[in-house]
C-alpha cells in the first residue's frame, strides 16, 4: 500500500509518497481499516513544520480519516467488515496517522459514519468535533439559554463549536471577518455575527446579550484573543480555549 511519509522538519516537500508494507492485527480488539479519506487539520502542519513529533523519522502524519472496515480482531464487538467508520487516531509520531491507504485502529476509537456524510466531509469531522465537544461540554458546561460567544465561528473548531451550543438550546454569538464567513456561521446557527476588523465586540456582545459579557466564551483562536476574551465573559461566567 502506499503512504504518505514525513521524512524531515520542514516544508510541504519534506512529504514523500512511499510503499509501506499491509498493516496487520496484532491485538484481539485491532480493526484493519482501508481509508477513502484522510482529514488535514492545522496540527498537522505545525508537528511537520516545528518538528515537535515524538518519536523518529519517518513519520506518517494525519489525525482524522473515514473508509471501511477491512478485518477485525476475535475481540471486536462494535464493527465488522464491510462497515463503513470514522474516526481519530495517530497523527504524531509513535501511532501512525491518517496519511495512508490502510490503518490499524483499536475499536474504542471508530464510530460507524452517518450515512447522510461522504467519507471526505466524515474524514473532516473527528478532531474539531472532539475539540470543541470538550470545550463546550465537558469544561463549560454549556446549557440551554445561555449566552455563548464563540471566537471564529466559520473557523475548523469554531464552527462545530457554533452547532454544539445551538444543540443544547444556547443563543449563540461569533466573531468573523467576512460576508462568506458570516453566511457560513449564520447558516450553523449564530444569531449574531461580529466583524472583529471593524466592529467592537465588546459592545456589539453586551448590546446582544443585555448583560455584561457572555454566559460562556470560547476562544478558538489562542494569544491576543485569549487576553482580550476576559472583558467579554460576565462575571462569574466561563472561558474556555482551545489553543
Amino acid at each position: 500500500m502506499r503512504g504518505v511519509l514525513m521524512t524531515a522538519v520542514g516544508g510541504p516537500d519534506v512529504l514523500r509518497v512511499m510503499e509501506l508494507p499491509d498493516p496487520e492485527i496484532v491485538h484481539d480488539n485491532d480493526v484493519v481499516v482501508r481509508l477513502r479519506a484522510a482529514g488535514i487539520n492545522p496540527v498537522d502542519y505545525k508537528l511537520r513544520a516545528n518538528g515537535t513529533i515524538r518519536g523518529s523519522l519517518p513519520a506518517i502524519l494525519g489525525w482524522d480519516g473515514a473508509g471501511v472496515v477491512d478485518s477485525i480482531g476475535p475481540s471486536v464487538s462494535r464493527v465488522k467488515p464491510g462497515d463503513e467508520v470514522y474516526f481519530c487516531d495517530g497523527g504524531f509520531g509513535p501511532t501512525p496517522g491518517t496519511y495512508q491507504e490502510a490503518k490499524v485502529i483499536d475499536e474504542r476509537y471508530l464510530a460507524h459514519k452517518p450515512k447522510h456524510l461522504s467519507f471526505v466531509e466524515a474524514a473532516a469531522a473527528p478532531l474539531v468535533t472532539i475539540t470543541a465537544w470538550e470545550a463546550l461540554r465537558e469544561r463549560a458546561r454549556v446549557a440551554d439559554g445561555q449566552f455563548v460567544l464563540v471566537h471564529a465561528g466559520a473557523g475548523g473548531v469554531g464552527h462545530m463549536s457554533v452547532q454544539i451550543a445551538r444543540l443544547v438550546g444556547a443563543r449563540v454569538a461569533t466573531t468573523v471577518s467576512s460576508d462568506k464567513r458570516t453566511e457560513l456561521a449564520s447558516s450553523l446557527g449564530a444569531e449574531l455575527c461580529i466583524d472583529y476588523l471593524n466592529q467592537d465586540v465588546g459592545k456589539q456582545l453586551r448590546s446582544w446579550t443585555g448583560i455584561d459579557g457572555a454566559d460562556v466564551v470560547h476562544d478558538t483562536v489562542g494569544g491576543k484573543t485569549f487576553t482580550e476574551s476576559f472583558s467579554l465573559v460576565r462575571p462569574y461566567g466561563d472561558l474556555v480555549s482551545s489553543q
